[in-house]
């Protein structure tokens, strides 16, 4: 099944590719409904739902700006392949030099498809920031980094974004989740991969509790169909908002494997939940709704 999903041209920590047939599947979402992503990231969830109407938001705005240039026609894939191929020459001449060449252009001047560059040039592919707002991830120290499959390969991801754009009426937007879930309307169906406590972690999308409950009560009061993707637990601990935040809710767990992240630690296996506020196929779920928890919970 997996041959099936399309693949974004970003790399991002937490990337829910191999999950998307288990996502797709439990969505209580039509052809008649707004797709609502508040933590875009990748995108490879809309992407592969492909819906009709959608707004897709992240507070990292070099990934928006991207597709939002994408949309506009300022960036193309005939102009992607040929800026990895001069780019790549140029990296494969002069090494990490030209690698930390382009980030401190990026730094200045945060042109999108210098971004795209830098996240498939990086060590481990991630997506990472400093207190200044800098791209701070080094060299992945692969100087032919771009060798001509690979630069076919970014290319036909974002050629296919690029039609899958231009046939839908998609919106970008570089806002918080709290502003992205207040435009839910009663057609909407809101997908929320927000970062996961406790795991990657940088300036763009710092993550606590305080959050994990914020983002419980926006999507209690706007009264859509959700789905919210966390983790349960790995070999080490478990996820204590599992009960305290979402516990009312219906979850759907599968084990999954990161590959993209800075550290062994976050590596490992992990147990993905998929909790939502509709009854999701073949999983029993507690008879009081989100709703009319938070209700009692803030009484």
């Amino acid at each position: 099944m997996l041959e099936n999903i399309k693949i974004p041209p970003f790399k991002t920590q937490g990337i829910k590719t191999k999950l998307v047939p288990l996502i797709k599947a439990n969505t209580a979402f039509n052809d008649n409904c707004t797709w609502i992503e508040p933590f875009m990231g990748s995108g490879v969830v809309g992407l592969n739902i492909a819906p009709k109407n959608a707004v897709f938001a992240d507070i990292n705005p070099h990934i928006i700006n991207f597709y939002n240039q994408l949309k506009d026609k300022s960036i193309t894939a005939n102009h992607v392949r040929s800026f990895l191929i001069e780019q790549g020459e140029l990296l494969l001449a002069k090494g990490e030099e030209h690698y930390y060449y382009v980030r401190d252009r990026f730094n200045k001047t945060h042109d999108p498809i210098d971004f795209l560059f830098l996240n498939r040039s990086c060590f481990n592919g991630m997506i990472r920031f400093n207190k200044k707002n800098g791209f701070n991830v080094p060299f992945c120290r692969k100087p032919n980094r771009f060798a001509k499959a690979y630069i076919t390969k970014i290319v036909n991801q974002v050629s296919y974004f690029e039609q899958i754009i231009e046939r839908n009426n998609w919106v970008f937007l570089c806002q918080s989740f709290e502003s992205t879930i207040l435009m839910a309307e009663n057609n909407s169906f809101i997908y929320c991969d927000p970062p996961y406590v406790g795991r990657h972690v940088d300036y763009f999308d710092s993550w606590d509790e305080k959050s994990e409950y914020e983002l419980r009560k926006c999507l209690v009061q706007s009264r859509a169909n959700f789905m919210v993707s966390s983790w349960s637990h790995n070999d080490y601990r478990a996820n204590p908002y599992m009960d305290t935040v979402w516990g009312d809710c219906t979850k759907i767990t599968k084990e999954h494997f990161y590959f993209v992240g800075a550290s062994e630690s976050n590596r490992n296996s992990v147990v993905e939940a998929l909790l939502t506020n509709y009854t999701q196929p073949n999983v029993i779920t507690n008879e009081n709704n989100c709703y009319e928890q938070l209700q009692i919970a803030m009484a």
